[in-house]
């Protein structure tokens, strides 16, 4: 992936600690899984504050280069200030090639605006969803998936059933039952 990201270990734990990586330009973090160790890093701030503006960021596998030793991780969490634009702290999840991983994946929604519920000034076309749980093998990882509302009529709903999965795709919840089967968006 060309999603890449410089990190480098950092020696230190704890609060104290964590306040002056901060305060020096750099965000800790944590690296799990994948049957190895945890491993304490820290970033640059202003590198991952650019990259979290990326849907990539989110929602595909990323490359983290430390001292030329790669490692493919998913980013599981993100720490932000309540107020001030700074990131406070990052965990990602090594991933393996061979195991199924479990993600959130954005969704894309297209031709709304073509569509028959779309063009017509009485509907309320109404997004019930912005991501969706998604399984798969790390290759097979979307960063996201389109949802064509080009057929949408006043009345209509698309559900999770619906849409059109990438190969090797597959949403978990569907396997708990029609129950599960949630509204993606609605035109009323």
């Amino acid at each position: 992936m060309a999603n890449e990201i410089k990190v480098s270990l950092r020696e230190v734990q704890g609060q104290g600690a964590s306040r002056r990586l901060r305060r020096a330009g750099s965000v800790p973090g944590i690296v799990y899984g994948g049957g190895r160790e945890p491993a304490m890093v820290q970033f640059n701030h202003n590198e991952i504050w650019l990259a979290q503006h990326n849907e990539w960021f989110y929602s595909s596998i990323i490359t983290l280069n430390l001292d030329g030793n790669t490692q493919q991780v998913l980013l599981r969490d993100l720490q932000r200030h309540p107020f001030k634009q700074q990131i406070l702290h990052l965990d990602f999840q090594r991933v393996n090639a061979n195991e199924v991983l479990v993600a959130s994946v954005p969704l894309t929604f297209i031709n709304e605006e073509i569509s028959p519920a779309g063009k017509s000034a009485d509907v309320t076309v109404s997004h019930e969803l912005k991501d969706v749980t998604i399984a798969c093998l790390p290759g097979n990882l979307p960063q996201s998936i389109e949802v064509d509302l080009s057929e949408l009529k006043a009345g209509d709903m698309v559900y999770l059933s619906d849409l059109k999965l990438p190969e090797g795709v597959e949403i978990p919840a569907l396997k708990l039952g029609a129950d599960h089967n949630t509204a993606v968006v609605t035109a009323k």
